[in-house]
């Protein structure tokens, strides 16, 4: 590739031509109103008629017939029309594509604890939901295996599982969303059908499925009232060593006493919702169960069909969770230990207990980082 400039006047003495006048316009190149174009041609008569009109050659290609010339505005109407001349355009820029950071991620300082290597490779989260979107390009690269209780196939026809996968570990890729855990592997456990809904027994076996599968994170953004099949599943899940997150509901505000199952099973982190302004937000179920608080309102992540949206609920706060936990076990903690950790790190908003548990949870503060280390 050519890259260095010609003078008009050098290309004229190269060619033997002293003055050129456009196509019988009259109009003589000059340096008024230049501008800098991409010239296409089919033939040698048109690249000399572009080199005729330019002030300057920027630029010739080794292998297309296209150049780049700055030439005169009053020229390029009699250039586009010259015989052989394929395309006049603006050269004009493209620029590098680059992800959303949601505030939520952005305010767990999950991007510092990227910043200092930490991704989340090794996790394995399972996602007991509506399923994952299989063709979303933000996620692909991370889905793992699945689970279906409804219909064929895992992936995703309501969005709600698909929004809570990505942001846990929606891929890096200058595209789309970032996450809190990119390099984590997502399984989906499609234990909802397409109108969000799934029996007791279908929620209970995903749980038991993915716990056998030896996953290190089990998220639930669902809920209900308790059930003792359930009950059962999460206390073998977590004997078998998974941590289990559930979103705390969206009763609130309330006294206490309403956040749903299994969110308030033992074996369960209850996560409670909070805002922009590090309040409670206003639908979030407040309760003794409330174990942290993650960011539920205008989270923006992926959504089916290869989409994105904004959505609130202590859904997404649980999913904020689930990927700070997913980048504590990545570190080597157990289910126990991580659970710890995150209690330990946790961010005092100065909310009661039972809005925000432990406080907000905090991936840098867990992973002995502060937001100064990025």
């Amino acid at each position: 590739m050519v890259e260095e400039s010609h003078t008009r006047r050098n290309v004229l003495k190269a060619t033997g031509v002293s003055i050129v006048t456009l196509g019988g316009s009259g109009v003589a190149a000059g340096r008024e109103n230049v501008r800098e174009v991409n010239v296409g041609f089919d033939s040698t008569s048109a690249r000399r008629f572009a080199v005729e009109a330019s002030n300057d050659v920027i630029r010739e290609f080794d292998s297309i017939n296209a150049m780049t010339i700055r030439v005169p505005e009053q020229a390029i109407t009699a250039l586009e029309s010259a015989p052989d001349v394929n395309y006049v355009e603006e050269n004009g820029q493209m620029h590098a594509l680059a992800e959303t950071l949601p505030w939520g991620v952005d305010r767990i300082d999950a991007d510092v604890a990227q910043a200092n290597g930490y991704t989340g490779a090794g996790a394995d989260v399972a996602v007991v939901d509506t399923g994952i979107d299989a063709d979303h390009p933000d996620l692909q690269a991370n889905l793992g295996n699945g689970k279906t209780y409804h219909g064929s196939s895992w992936s995703d026809e309501n969005g709600h599982g698909t929004h809570v996968a990505g942001t846990i570990a929606a891929v890096n890729n200058y595209s789309g969303v970032g996450s809190i855990a990119p390099d984590a592997t997502l399984h989906a456990v499609k234990a909802l059908n397409r109108y969000g809904s799934g029996t007791y027994s279908d929620i209970a076996s995903g749980i038991e499925w993915a716990a056998n599968q030896g996953h290190d994170v089990i998220n639930l953004s669902l809920g209900g009232s308790k059930s003792a099949t359930i009950e059962s599943a999460v206390e073998y899940a977590y004997s078998q060593g998974s941590l289990l997150v559930g979103a705390g509901g969206g009763s609130g505000p309330c006294s206490g006493g309403c956040v749903g199952y299994p969110a308030a099973e033992p074996e369960v982190i209850a996560v409670g919702a909070t805002n922009e302004n590090d309040g409670r937000a206003s639908f979030s179920s407040q309760g003794p169960e409330i174990e942290l608080a993650g960011p539920g309102t205008n989270i923006y992540s992926t959504y089916y069909d290869n989409t994105y949206e904004t959505l609130s609920g202590t859904s997404m706060a649980t999913a904020h969770v689930a990927g700070a936990a997913a980048q504590v076990t990545a570190a080597g903690y157990s289910n126990t230990d991580a659970r710890q950790r995150l209690h330990d790190t946790a961010e005092d908003l100065g909310l009661s207990s039972d809005e925000q548990g432990y406080g907000l949870v905090d991936v840098a503060a867990a992973l002995g980082l502060n937001s100064a280390d990025n």
